[in-house]
């Protein structure tokens, strides 16, 4: 699984975090390494969705917050990988 909405939204749902944090979190917990291009690109769009916001900060890092509707879409995409990794496994079961 590597849709990278997903793993920044995953990222950002036990705490705030700047960029560079979000890019070692999600290697650590998914395996995949986004790029900075990548990244950026998908903070910007989840800005502009109202799933995540930028937080003041005195550092030259901004750090972000998972809004309650990027909480709420988190939800409802991680409901629909449940439902095919579910399905995946009962049918290997079958093989």
């Amino acid at each position: 699984m590597a849709d990278p909405v997903v793993l920044v939204l995953s990222s950002l749902a036990d705490g705030d975090k700047h960029g560079y944090a979000m890019m070692e979190d999600i290697a650590t917990f998914a395996g995949v390494r986004l790029g900075p291009g990548t990244l950026y690109g998908v903070i910007t769009r989840l800005e502009q969705s109202g799933w995540i916001r930028p937080l003041d900060s005195g550092d030259r890092r901004r750090p972000y917050r998972l809004t309650p509707d990027g909480r709420r879409y988190l939800q409802e995409e991680l409901d629909k990988l449940n439902r095919v990794v579910k399905v995946g496994q009962r049918r290997l079961r079958h093989v």
